[in-house]
């Protein structure tokens, strides 16, 4: 049964079928969940959500009911519309729900392995969604922030049971749209660095939001990106800029796109010492989320825009942020490179072992130690059938001694490589 109650009467234990209002007023990814957080409850009641709705066959109902329930809700309630009838409900006739602990044991990391499929299937969903909005903005339709919300839960979703799988799938897959596939993975690395950093709630779904929303103005841009192949990066710089305010411009106008949001939208290509676009501003006068999706969006750039010929290793791409404290943030670098990994999924690595192998997963306690899928001999200088190591949990049988060249060698392009290297590597561990 359903049943509206005010946020200053919410209880643990209770399942929140719906928060009353806009998204934004409320500080939580997702509008049904069962309230069993102290810090959920105080967060909740101290929000600007005036409402709930409670499921009362999926959660506790009000202690103080006395012998008789409040109002049920039979079904959405319009703005001028009288409110139906008080249904009133014994106490005896609801059945009691056994109250979780307070604070809730959180759940076990989830390998790459197990979240491959779901990783899949969001990843999919997303392109979708975020194709669509893209083809929007180019026909001159507003985006709101209710349109990108599922693919947000998504990868929100898909970062919560492993932060490496969603991002590791993108950088492993061949099939993308660039810009719709560079705007999902800075999202989740917006969102995975954010958590990181231990952020709000309401701070880690607008660096979710804004990561995917950064680029919309390239809907805008006035010139065919065919020829380019949907990047554009790869567009003379007087044109590739103009993005910036065009999307800021573009998504202020809808109205309900928070102002944190459109700062990022709007100051991304900034730089501490000045250098960046468009206003030229520096130091303090960016802020946090900016700096922080300055550093994940050159990240994901270098690694995966233009030519493959011309991207660098994952870990190539690290160290060559790292030689830039001038333009990105030091300490925040430190935080991203904490939550990558030092060599992020996808790297190709020297091992003592003379083997090349490529990076597939990571291990939380130990960024330098990765899982590794080997695939090539140095001294017999063939293709190996290969094998997975977990060299956190080899007992120093392996190690990794260095970043990889693997130009000259007789392998598959890069990029088929790297899909079948990490698709091999899931299936075995499933």
């Amino acid at each position: 049964m359903l049943k509206r109650i005010s946020t200053s009467e919410i209880e643990l234990g209770m399942f929140i079928h719906k928060l009353e209002g806009s998204w934004f007023k409320h500080p939580f990814w997702k509008r049904r969940f069962l309230l069993d957080d102290p810090g959920m409850l105080e967060t909740l009641r101290d929000s600007a959500v005036d409402e709930v709705i409670i499921d009362t066959s999926r959660g506790r109902t009000l202690r103080d009911l006395g012998d008789c329930a409040a109002q049920i809700i039979s079904g959405p309630r319009n703005a001028g519309e009288p409110a139906p009838s008080p249904v009133l409900v014994r106490r005896q006739d609801l059945a009691p729900v056994p109250q979780r602990p307070g604070f809730a044991r959180p759940p076990a990391p989830m390998p790459v392995a197990r979240e491959f499929g779901r990783a899949k299937r969001a990843a999919g969903d997303a392109l979708r969604v975020v194709s669509k909005a893209f083809i929007q903005v180019r026909l001159g339709k507003a985006i709101r922030a209710h349109d990108v919300e599922p693919v947000l839960d998504a990868i929100y979703a898909s970062v919560q049971r492993n932060l490496y799988a969603f991002n590791g799938l993108l950088r492993c897959q061949t099939d993308n749209e660039p810009v719709y596939r560079h705007s999902l993975a800075v999202s989740a690395l917006m969102i995975a660095l954010a958590k990181h950093m231990r952020m709000s709630a309401v701070d880690v779904r607008d660096a979710g939001m804004a990561g995917l929303l950064m680029d919309v103005g390239v809907g805008q841009l006035p010139v065919d990106l065919a020829p380019v192949g949907g990047d554009y990066t790869l567009l003379r710089p007087d044109l590739r800029e103009q993005h910036v305010v065009l999307g800021y411009t573009f998504l202020k106008a809808a109205g309900d796109i928070p102002p944190q949001v459109l700062r990022v939208i709007l100051h991304h290509h900034e730089r501490l010492d000045g250098s960046g676009y468009p206003q030229g501003i520096c130091g303090a006068e960016i802020d946090t989320l900016s700096r922080m999706a300055a550093i994940c969006d050159v990240y994901d750039s270098r690694i995966s825009g233009g030519e493959a010929s011309g991207r660098l290793d994952p870990a190539e791409a690290i160290r060559e942020l790292r030689d830039q404290p001038e333009r990105f943030d030091p300490d925040i670098l430190e935080r991203f490179v904490e939550t990558v990994g030092v060599y992020p999924i996808g790297s190709f690595v020297r091992l003592r072992s003379e083997r090349l192998a490529m990076v597939v997963d990571e291990d939380p306690a130990d960024p330098a130690l990765p899982t590794v899928r080997t695939f090539w001999s140095i001294p017999l200088s063939k293709r190996l059938r290969g094998e997975t190591i977990a060299l956190a949990h080899c007992y120093g049988d392996d190690a990794i001694e260095g970043i990889a060249d693997i130009s000259g060698l007789d392998l598959p392009d890069i990029d088929k490589l790297r899909e079948a290297l990490f698709t091999t590597a899931c299936k075995e561990a499933c």
